[in-house]
């Protein structure tokens, strides 16, 4: 005789939260993580911002955040959620992982760093893993990560270079750190010569590519 499995009841489920500006990705993991008995759906956006707002209202279990996307990105959007939410734990996806990303993830707590093009019932074991208070790194982006440039960067060098990615203006970006415009072009001049770059744009995408910000 066929012994019968009780699905988990509702309370048992994880609840997981979805952020993810690619509307299809978001749509299919919805889909096919809601098929899971263990896991509910309990919400999806496409911004960071609002991922933290909605995490901290409704407390999921897990939240699932691609690592780039409008508002905040997922690391930023995830140190919110653990300040506010500390019960909640997150995994981040990602289509090209920075060598520098996983640093920046696991000093932030990221309990989980998998790549978009893991399948969804490798997905869906993680994120039971995780909610069971293991941790997930996927082995290459470990790899590349230990193999990465270390930042030679101070942090605010790092605030002026990633300041530097949404304006040009040396006044905005003193504006936005409360800083005068000579600090920051100071900052910004300690930073092109550690990375042996001739201007800001060049030193804040070099930056940026090795995922420092």
């Amino acid at each position: 005789m066929t012994e019968r499995t009780t699905p988990p009841s509702k309370a048992d489920r994880i609840r997981l939260l979805i952020a993810d500006d690619e509307h299809l990705i978001r749509g299919a993991l919805e889909a096919l993580l809601g098929l899971e008995p263990d896991i509910e759906v309990v919400a999806g956006t496409d911004n960071g911002t609002t991922a933290a707002e909605l995490a901290l209202d409704l407390r999921p279990d897990i939240c699932l955040l691609d690592l780039e996307m409008p508002g905040a990105d997922g690391i930023e959007a995830a140190t919110r959620i653990l300040a506010g939410a500390p019960d909640t734990r997150v995994i981040i996806v990602t289509r090209h992982a920075r060598p520098g990303v996983l640093r920046r993830a696991l000093a932030a707590k990221i309990a989980g760093f998998v790549p978009k093009s893991t399948p969804a019932g490798e997905l869906a074991q993680v994120i039971r893993d995780v909610a069971a208070g293991k941790r997930y790194i996927d082995q290459e982006i470990a790899a590349a990560a230990l193999a990465a440039e270390r930042c030679p960067l101070t942090d605010r060098e790092l605030d002026v270079l990633r300041a530097t990615r949404a304006t040009s203006s040396v006044q905005e970006i003193a504006e936005d750190l409360f800083l005068s415009p000579g600090t920051v072009r100071n900052y910004l001049s300690a930073a092109m010569t550690k990375l042996g770059e001739s201007n800001r744009q060049d030193a804040a995408k070099h930056a940026w590519q090795q995922g420092w910000i």
